[in-house]
């Protein structure tokens, strides 16, 4: 099951890769192959839907594209603004005004804030109205664009137009680059390019169709001939909350082992989540009751976020080991002399640390462990068992978990500054714009190549959604 889940994921990535390589006929047929399997991981289809969609708009399917936009905002995705601003353009595309105007106003609604959006939106939507004969309504728009744009020549003759009605069968002359044009419907121009002007087309005298006559026509202000721009990442994600708990030891006793790495491997990963908009909580050679108390701030920190809009992460690089199919961090003061020692000093992962995670208001959880370093207990080796490192723990709601080495592996402390995996690890999530499965994907191979495959990183996913650490 898991490895048929896997290949309905790749499958779900393949037709976005599509997409973004311009492909967008390929990325319609895979996308579909992924919707229409009975067996998938249907997390995915919120994103399916948006993206075929976006394929049909650009291929000007616009009834299709509407269908699989509405299907996504069903599902709850989160670009809902310019999900409604796409809706409307396909609307206006088929000539369904009255539906346009409605989705207009609801990206209006949402899109607002962001004041070149909102210019965009008002000036076509009074097209819309313009081309309906609701001469009011399509002045209202462009007075309120006016006001946020209070030199644009071109809306103020716009106003002007279509406020005086001598204008409607009279030569209009404006020294700006409006076409005087004769026609009966507005032109569909494609590939014209982003502007952020509307044109005014007059006609003067009657024109003769094959159909009909029309008389005295209403001037047709055509809007912005513009595509609204896809989200960025820094949209779709930038207002996102992220709140990191970052832990080191280093400085362990003789007995323990005393290891070399872990406190820079914090400290450095610490400091590139703060250029990614984390808020980080850095802790080093830290006790149990420190990482009790620091991990209970963390989860009132995740539970103060709003939820679907808060991300978790915890890092831990030191000593760690698994007893009786839990994983333990080390605290730098445990002392371990007998085998149940083990559940009351050490700090316990899968209960604690995950547990906590998912109770929280966090959309993700992100758990990164460079924690397989050795036994640090030789003694109480054969008491706990002959497994080495860390075990793979059971997955937890919207959970992403990622382990130095692949399950009862050992990981090497490094000889650099770094440890190998969060080398890896720092260089790969610096690029921008690549998910967290592809950041990792990197990491594994970068470190089993330089292990000669003696190290093999490893991840546990149950997420749902998309995460970037660079987001441009």
């Amino acid at each position: 099951m898991w490895t048929n889940s896997l290949a309905q994921y790749k499958l779900y990535e393949e037709g976005l890769k599509k997409y973004n390589n311009k492909d967008f006929y390929g990325a319609i047929e895979t996308l579909s192959d992924f919707l229409t399997r009975p067996v998938r991981d249907k997390k995915f289809d919120v994103d399916a839907y948006y993206w075929r969609g976006m394929a049909a708009f650009k291929l000007g399917d616009y009834n299709v594209a509407a269908e699989d936009l509405k299907q996504s905002l069903a599902l709850k995705h989160g670009n809902v603004g310019n999900i409604h601003w796409f809706i409307a353009k396909c609307y206006e595309n088929e000539k369904l005004y009255n539906d346009a105007i409605v989705e207009y106003s609801e990206a209006l609604k949402i899109l607002r804030a962001d004041k070149q959006k909102e210019f965009q939106i008002l000036t076509e939507r009074s097209g819309v109205y313009a081309k309906m004969g609701n001469t009011p309504s399509a002045i209202a728009d462009l007075q309120a664009a006016q006001a946020i744009q209070p030199n644009n020549e071109t809306v103020k003759n716009s106003i002007a137009m279509l406020s005086d009605p001598k204008s409607r069968n009279a030569d209009v002359k404006t020294d700006s680059n409006i076409p005087v044009v004769v026609k009966n419907e507005p032109q569909q121009r494609k590939d014209e390019p982003v502007k952020t002007e509307p044109k005014v087309e007059v006609k003067q005298e009657p024109v003769k169709t094959e159909e009909k006559v029309v008389t005295n026509p209403q001037p047709v202000v055509q809007s912005v001939v513009t595509t609204p721009k896809e989200p960025t990442l820094e949209e779709l994600y930038g207002d996102e909350k992220r709140y990191a708990l970052i832990i080191g030891n280093s400085a362990y006793s003789k007995q323990i082992g005393v290891l070399k790495n872990p406190v820079n491997d914090a400290t450095d990963f610490a400091e590139v989540l703060k250029t990614m908009n984390f808020d980080v909580t850095l802790i080093t050679d830290a006790s149990y009751g420190k990482i009790r108390a620091e991990m209970m701030k963390f989860r009132d920190k995740l539970n103060q976020g709003e939820r679907d809009k808060t991300v978790g992460l915890f890092f831990y690089a030191g000593h760690g080991l698994q007893h009786d199919n839990e994983n333990y961090i080390v605290p730098v003061d445990a002392e371990i002399m007998y085998e149940d020692d083990i559940a009351r000093f050490c700090f316990p992962i899968q209960k604690m640390v995950l547990a906590q995670m998912e109770m929280s208001n966090s959309r993700m959880n992100i758990v990164i462990l460079d924690a397989c370093r050795n036994n640090p207990f030789p003694a109480l080796h054969r008491s706990i068992g002959e497994s080495t490192g860390l075990g793979e723990m059971k997955k937890a709601r919207g959970a992403f978990i990622a382990y130095a080495t692949s399950p009862g592996s050992v990981a090497s402390d490094g000889t650099g500054r770094n440890g190998l995996y969060t080398q890896e690890l720092i260089k790969a999530m610096s690029k921008p714009g690549r998910t967290i499965e592809q950041v990792f994907k990197e990491v594994r191979a970068n470190v089993l190549r330089q292990s000669g495959d003696r190290q093999n990183p490893w991840e546990n996913s149950n997420i749902i959604g998309d995460f970037y650490f660079k987001l441009k």
